[in-house]
């Protein structure tokens, strides 16, 4: 979408006023001028952008006024920030923690409207689907608003409601940030460390899946039927009979927040088992990521209960995580080459998973991967921090330009999340040694006789399709260059800014010339020595009138050049 199309837009105008504005200040304002945003901001805040480059640079302090940016942007910006705080691999640590803090909680809508959104989704008013409908929402977040409710056969459930119009101002958001994020690659080149185009692209993925009811449904229905004659675990079930697009009806799981629990909140008036709660939760995401295939990708304490002595409950399926066969086989084996020392096989395994640039050093990133190893072999597994790990890893990737896939990146997360947790539930828990058996069982079955048959298979598939098609491609090919129908293609990088910008200078010298040639007439006018007059005015007023329409123009031409803020 061109700067064009968008402001042809009053609502796209207004949003991107706003965006230059809040950018500007929070001390974003050299980056509003770099993008050329600048026109969108009120005179007085023109020179606060400039002062914006001498504010607190440090990553700590981006992180803080990131989080105040995205707060006041709303919804989609503070979905924006959660996808940025599951990026190690690109981001800074100390911005991450910041980030990290950025709570998903907006002022919640009436429940009258919610009241309506569920009796236009599911046929019927509330009175009727429901035997008790709590009034005030227990939670309210930027996609949907969560209420108590009791159905007619005494089951307590947790009813999610979509906020009204929050579909149209996600698609409409997303169709600035799309923009936002490709003028930031081509006019700040800087900006291309931080993939702007490629988080735009994780957060449509992200708001999508969150805002399809009927998807979270689904996956949550998965889960439960995962855990189903697991006794310690427990996930919610689905209601599909008071379900729809637009509202989901779980039940309620007991049991209390995880966090209360390990500072002391009775469970049941009971205290609960630490170290058995700590092994069951770990077991849990290992049986989600390497049998189910997909794994909860946003367990914060919120989102684990814990009821006496030791069940765990998982809720809020919102983000989920999958793992497809290959990627499973690329994990085990980047796992198995590390811990082997294999790191020309590690980074080949890096890059079969899309993650290695082309700017990337290998040798230098080789060299990183081995201190790393080395820092870590003689430790005993006890003292082993699995979160620190994984925090280590994604810093040393980060520095060297490696940029994993996301759902690598969701799982590094997830993984440092638990790991925390389960730390706090019990020190002495050994999570390499519970996580040894199932990656001896993950290597071999990717290379058993049955894997290798089904590998084979494909590649004979892939060969015979192209023994098939390449004699038609390569002579279609051929038909082209005989007839000179074949074309080179050559993509200019910031061709466009240069149009641009030489665009807008040939204008401004243009009207200095048009301006500098009626004031030279003007003079010429008003002094000439004639009683000429035309239309009953005398010739020299002509020249008068000829002064104030170049002072205008030169007053036209000065705003524009303060605007543009290249005074000097």
């Amino acid at each position: 979408m061109t700067p064009l199309q968008l402001t042809r837009n009053v609502r796209s105008l207004n949003r991107l006023r706003l965006i230059a504005q809040v950018l500007t200040r929070h001390g974003f304002g050299h980056i509003v001028a770099q993008i050329d945003l600048s026109r969108f901001l009120p005179v007085w805040m023109l020179r606060r952008r400039d002062r914006s480059r001498s504010a607190d640079a440090g990553p700590s302090a981006v992180g803080q006024r990131l989080v105040a940016v995205f707060s006041e942007l709303g919804p989609t910006f503070i979905k924006l920030g959660q996808v940025l705080s599951t990026r190690p691999d690109i981001i800074p640590m100390e911005t991450l923690a910041e980030l990290r803090a950025l709570q998903d909680s907006v002022p919640p809508f009436d429940t009258e409207d919610a009241k309506t959104i569920i009796a236009e989704e599911l046929g019927q008013p509330v009175s009727e689907l429901f035997a008790w409908f709590d009034d005030k929402p227990l939670a309210s977040a930027s996609i949907a608003q969560v209420y108590l409710a009791r159905t007619h056969e005494g089951e307590e459930v947790v009813v999610k409601v979509r906020r009204p119009d929050i579909e149209d101002t996600i698609r409409h958001d997303m169709e600035l940030l799309r923009w936002l994020a490709e003028s930031l690659e081509s006019l700040l080149p800087e900006s291309r460390a931080f993939h702007p185009s490629l988080i735009v692209s994780e957060l449509e993925e992200m708001t999508t899946r969150e805002l399809d009811f009927v998807n979270e449904a689904s996956t949550t229905s998965r889960f439960a039927e995962a855990f189903a004659q697991e006794r310690g675990v427990r996930t919610p079930r689905v209601n599909w009979e008071l379900s729809g697009a637009t509202v989901l009806t779980l039940q309620k799981l007991p049991g209390v927040n995880i966090d209360d629990a390990m500072d002391g909140a009775a469970v049941d008036t009971a205290p609960i088992d630490r170290r058995l709660v700590a092994k069951r939760l770990s077991e849990c995401y290992f049986v989600q990521i390497f049998e189910l295939g997909m794994f909860h990708a946003d367990p914060h304490p919120g989102n684990i209960l814990v009821q006496s002595p030791a069940r765990i409950g998982l809720i809020d399926f919102g983000q989920v995580g999958v793992i497809r066969p290959e990627l499973m086989s690329e994990l085990v084996t980047l796992i198995y080459a590390w811990i082997g020392g294999e790191m020309s096989m590690v980074i080949d395994t890096l890059t079969d998973m899309g993650a290695v640039s082309r700017d990337t050093d290998r040798r230098s990133l080789a060299r990183a991967l081995q201190v790393m190893l080395f820092k870590y072999r003689g430790l005993p597994i006890k003292r082993m921090d699995i979160g620190v790990l994984l925090s280590e890893f994604s810093e040393l990737i980060r520095r060297h330009d490696v940029v994993v896939p996301h759902d690598v990146s969701m799982l590094l997360k997830a993984l440092a999340m638990v790991s925390s947790v389960v730390t706090r539930l019990d020190p002495e828990l050994d999570l390499i040694e519970l996580l040894k058996p199932r990656l001896k069982r993950a290597m071999r079955d990717r290379f058993s006789a049955s894997a290798a048959s089904r590998a084979m298979t494909v590649v004979g598939w892939d060969v015979l399709s192209i023994l098939r098609k390449a004699p038609g491609q390569l002579r279609s090919v051929m038909r082209r260059v005989s007839s000179g129908a074949f074309e080179l293609v050559v993509r200019h990088e910031n061709i466009d800014r240069l149009i641009r910008e030489l665009d807008r200078s040939s204008n401004r010298l243009a009207f200095s010339v048009v301006s500098a040639a009626i004031i030279v007439g003007s003079s010429v006018v008003v002094s000439a020595e004639t009683t000429m007059s035309f239309f009953g005015f005398k010739v020299q007023y002509f020249g008068i009138v000829g002064y104030l329409f170049a002072g205008i123009l030169g007053l036209g031409l000065s705003w524009a050049i303060f605007r543009s803020g290249r005074l000097h």
